[in-house]
């Protein structure tokens, strides 16, 4: 039986790595067959493009090049890595899919939904998520909480204006796509993870 996809969605400093932590923790005590993975990256040769893409010497480039690169890593990922966990029956948490690419690229960097749609449509058809947990805090309020940006990382360093048409973007898609379902940060980080196992169990991603 196939395994179920669940990706993690949020602005920088969202605390996307802390939830899925200590999501890791209570699965693996649960003993729930699971796998992690992050976008971009996951794979190799996503590895590799991915420390493309976050290079901050990179400034030239260009968003349409951007997306595509995302779109790139993605597929080689896909097949690499979460296809065939989801044919074995695992669950596969990924930090960040494609609806970061439609916040990012489509919203901030103003290419369109449609375009990085396009471009993904192999991840949009053939490997959909099951369900899609956007942490949802304000950029400011997150930059506040990690004293700052990554001054190294080309994305993280591109302003609180640019990461507000972000959060925007995805707020946007909430609508679009009733598998995103929005987890308040409010209150500890450890609050914040109950809320997340509780819309597993309750989406049926977890007995």
């Amino acid at each position: 039986m196939r395994g179920s996809f669940v990706t993690v969605e949020g602005c920088e400093g969202s605390g996307k790595s802390t939830q899925i932590r200590l999501l890791s923790e209570k699965l693996a005590a649960d003993g729930v067959d699971f796998l992690v993975t992050r976008e971009p990256g996951g794979s190799d040769v996503a590895e590799q493009i991915r420390s493309i893409i976050l290079d901050g010497k990179n400034s030239a480039m260009c968003d349409e090049c951007e997306a595509l690169l995302y779109a790139a890593a993605r597929v080689q990922h896909l097949k690499e890595i979460v296809e065939p966990a989801l044919e074995k029956g695992k669950l596969v948490i990924c930090d960040r899919y494609v609806d970061s690419s439609l916040a990012y690229q489509g919203a901030a960097r103003g290419l369109g939904y449609g375009y990085v749609e396009t471009i993904n449509a192999y991840a949009l058809e053939k490997c959909p998520p099951d369900l899609t947990l956007f942490l949802n805090i304000s950029p400011k309020a997150a930059f506040e909480r990690k004293h700052g940006a990554d001054k190294d990382d080309r994305i993280e360093s591109l302003g609180l204006a640019f990461h507000e048409k972000v959060y925007k973007g995805y707020l946007g898609l909430l609508d679009k796509y009733p598998r995103i379902c929005a987890v308040e940060c409010g209150g500890s980080k450890w609050e914040t993870n109950e809320r997340i196992y509780l819309l597993l169990k309750e989406k049926g991603i977890i007995k």
